[in-house]
């Protein structure tokens, strides 16, 4: 069994596209003897496999049904089902109404149905959904993104917890679920409609009372280095960039990121 700290890795974090170096959205959350993909966007499996093979993911959690959070179940589907690789099958996957009717769409290509439910085990989420992976707890709130949309906050027996913001403007669903998180991973695309900007993260945050936070899927309005500077002027505590490749282990009020330099894992 996995034994290693709540901690979460940077699949990728662009928008809205993926950039060389750069996937779109997606994380690998790992701790409480359980992995759990975050969101699935364009290129996020393949920068999935430098860190853990696809048989080893417990659980799929996608926050909203736009492709660059959740392209990549259709490769992802095709390599569970077609690929050889040998993996017990369904993979539990967790998203809004809907999810598997979508995909089926996209990969039935005759007059059956494509088989959706043979490689995911589809449990739609609904505000304040609630299910343990592992020895993690995973806690769905529905927020304004002009869609069926979550976030995530993901907390382990020691009482350790990260909140994901997936795509949102601030609400106060948000800022409740994240309240008094030791990790909080919010977006930051601009000041748009069903989008946080980076000043508006940090607002999030201090409202929270996160111990930290971490702003991550940032438009072209600025740089990392400017919505971090942008955040920080809100937010009192300690700011990073989502850089693809970092992982942020997950403790009390005190986190350094690092990038990772785990190999490229085979898939099985």
């Amino acid at each position: 069994m996995l034994d290693v700290p709540l901690r979460i890795t940077v699949l990728g974090s662009a928008t809205p596209f993926a950039r060389p170096g750069n996937a779109c959205s997606g994380y690998l959350v790992e701790g409480g003897g359980a992995r759990v993909w975050v969101d699935a966007g364009s290129g996020t499996l393949a920068e999935l496999q430098r860190y853990v093979s696809l048989g080893d993911v417990d659980a799929v959690w996608i926050s909203h049904l736009h492709a660059d959070h959740s392209a990549d179940l259709l490769t992802a589907h095709y390599a569970l089902l077609y690929a050889g690789l040998g993996l017990p099958l369904p993979v539990p996957l967790f998203g809004p109404a809907g999810i598997a009717d979508r995909l089926a769409g996209f990969l039935t290509n005759g007059p059956e149905r494509s088989p959706v439910e043979k490689a995911f085990a589809v449990e739609e989420l609904y505000d304040g959904h609630v299910v343990r992976v592992g020895g993690l707890t995973l806690t769905s709130r529905a927020v304004e993104h002009g869609l069926p949309a979550f976030a995530l906050r993901v907390e382990d027996e020691e009482g350790r917890s990260l909140v994901y913001s997936g795509d949102c403007e601030p609400c106060p669903s948000l800022v409740e679920l994240a309240r008094d998180c030791d990790l909080f991973v919010c977006e930051a695309d601009g000041a748009v409609a069903g989008h946080h900007s980076a000043a508006q993260a940090g607002r999030s945050a201090a409202e929270a009372g996160a111990g930290r936070l971490v702003v991550t899927h940032v438009g072209s309005a600025a740089t990392p280095e400017e919505a971090v500077a942008l955040a920080a002027a809100e937010y009192p505590g300690a700011v990073a960039h989502a850089g693809p490749g970092l992982r942020f282990e997950v403790t009390r009020r005190s986190r350094t990121p690092g990038r990772t330099t785990t190999s490229p894992a085979s898939s099985r």
